[in-house]
This record gives C-alpha cells, structure tokens and sequence, in this order.
C-alpha cells in the first residue's frame, strides 16, 4: 500500500509538472503587462526635445524644439498611413522649446514656450491644406513655458506653465471665431509645470507636474460641456501606482487614456492606461526605446506613437507605434 502511495503522488507531481509545461503557466506569466511596441520610420529632421505639435486626421504634426546647442524651428508632419515625414513651413515665431500646441477643427496651433532668453506668449495657427502660417491674438496674461493646451468643442483652452519666477495654475479659453482669449475660473488643482493631458470623449484629464521641487499627485477631469473641473483619485491611491513625473506625455487610443515616460529622479520609460469607467490606472509593458523625457506622441485614436526626446544629453529621433493589448514582442 505504502509503495503504491509512494507510486501515485509521484505520477500526480509528474503530470502537474507536465501540465504546468505545456501550458507555460507560472506566476510571472500571469502577471506580464500587455503591450507591444513596433519600431516606426525615424525622424527625418535633427533630434530634439521639448517639441510641440498636433494631429490632423491621420497626419502628426510636430515641430520647434531643442537640440542641444539650439532652439528650432522646423516643423515637419508624419503620415500615419504611409510611415513616412515631410518637412512642412517653418514655425514663424522666434525658434523655442516648451511650447504647446492643440487643434481646433482641423486647424493647429502652437505658441508659448521659451527661446533660451525669454517665456513667451505668442501665438499662430497652422492650415495644413495651404501650408501656411497665420499669427492669432498673443496670449494675454503672463508669458510662460511648460504649460499644457487642449482643443476640444471647437475652443481652445490653455494655462499652468511656468512665467520665469513663479508656477501658474490659471487657465484661459481661445475662442477661434472671434480670436479672443477668456480667463476660466474653478481649476483647485496645485499650480504646475511640466504637465500633460488626455481627451476622452468631452472630458479632458490633467495630471503631473511639479511645483517647487514636488512632484505632484493630483489628477484632474475637465467637462468641457460645463468648463468645470472635478478632482479624481491621485496618482500615487495605490501603493504600486508609480505615475507621479513630470515632462512626460500623454493621449487617448480607443477610449482610454495613456501617460508615458517622463523624469522622476531620472527618466523614465514606464506607461499606464487609464480606465474613465471606474478611474483606474494599469500598467502597460513599458517603452520599448531608451527611457526619455520631452518626447511627443500623438494618436489618431485608433493609433499612437511616441518618439524624440532627451535622456540626459542625449537628443534622440526614433518613433515607436503602440499597441496596448497585444503582447510584447522583442523580435519585431
């Protein structure tokens, strides 16, 4: 009896271990994040950091920014569709890094930002179907960089940023009909540089930053049917959250909110999604290229790409295309 029960456990463990095998089943496999990155065409102009810019359909637009040695102000479009980029007109303001840029009805604009003497508070807007430049009504309060912009409902709406002295947390709506700029009131979010934000839907969502040395953990949604704004749970509700950053970017691919990369003590190369239906974060498979900040990104909801970008002084120009739910891949 004893060598018979000996005998049955033996057979037992063999056959789990057997089963475990083929299925490839482990604790580590059922925790690996979904995501997979797909190597893209490089940039075809210099490396750069701090670029500013806007998609139209199915073309990212991109440009200004900084090398290294100088501030920029080529401006190039990347066609989603044909994986290819296409110098367009130069930015017609003083060259600059830091700026923002939004779109408005399928029209971009870009302004702000710093020239490496000054903040700045002009603005222009891009029409792709002429190639062509036209300067709107300057930003008017206090010059700033490092702001964050968002079109959405036919308005454009900027604010946070830093004026050269101190952090803002103001925001101001451009109204492209009239060329007018309104100050909002309601954001009791911190005041902020280095910030980003996502549009879902009618609801654009703010987060990160930093402010005197903080980084900060307060998330924010924008209605953009009332201009109010409402607090989320903070980047940091639970323990293994690790969202807090700052000059990081942000954007939506197929109802769902990304914020990738950025500096926390050092670059990162981490990137969560963000569930509007239950407010949520889940962690993706991180970047699949050097860890970075200042980089752009920019989807066409359906696609997102994320490329550019410094890490320490290295300036970089690759393009990687995102995919949240297929599994990683290092061989393609």
């Amino acid at each position: 009896m004893i060598k018979g029960l000996q005998y049955y456990i033996k057979q037992t463990t063999l056959i789990g271990v057997l089963i475990c095998t083929l299925s490839s089943c482990s604790s580590d496999d059922d925790d690996e994040d979904l995501g997979n990155w797909i190597d893209r065409s490089v940039f075809d102009g210099s490396a750069r950091s701090g670029i500013s810019g806007f998609t139209i359909g199915n073309t990212g637009y991109m440009g200004t920014g900084y090398d290294g040695d100088d501030y920029l102000s080529s401006f190039w479009s990347y066609d989603i569709d044909g994986d290819y980029w296409s110098q367009k007109a130069d930015f017609p303001g003083s060259a600059r890094n830091a700026a923002v840029g939004f779109e408005i009805d399928g029209i971009g604009y870009i302004g702000s930002g710093y020239d490496g003497l000054n903040e700045l508070a002009d603005f222009y807007a891009y029409n792709p179907g002429s190639n062509s430049w036209t300067e709107i009504a300057p930003f008017p309060s206090t010059a700033r960089r490092s702001a964050v912009a968002f079109g959405i409902n036919g308005q454009g709406y900027f604010g946070t940023g830093y004026d050269g002295d101190n952090d803002r947390k103001d925001f101001w709506k451009y109204d492209p009909s009239t060329d007018t700029w309104s100050e909002l009131v309601g954001f009791g979010g911190d005041k902020r540089r280095s910030a980003t934000t996502f549009t879902i839907g009618d609801n654009v969502y703010l987060g990160t930053g930093v402010s005197n040395g903080i980084y900060l953990d307060d998330f924010w949604v924008f209605d953009s049917n009332t201009e109010s704004w409402t607090a989320k749970l903070d980047l940091d509700e639970e323990d293994d959250y690790s969202i807090i950053r700052s000059n990081a970017v942000a954007f939506t691919l197929n109802g769902y909110g990304y914020i990738a990369c950025g500096t926390v003590g050092g670059t990162l190369s981490t990137i969560w999604q963000y569930d509007q239906s239950d407010d949520t974060w889940e962690a993706k498979t991180s970047f699949e290229g050097t860890s970075r900040q200042d980089p752009i990104a920019f989807s066409n909801g359906t696609q997102a790409f994320i490329g550019l970008g410094r890490t320490s002084t290295l300036y970089l120009d690759d393009l990687y295309e995102f995919y949240p739910f297929d599994e990683y891949d290092d061989e393609d």
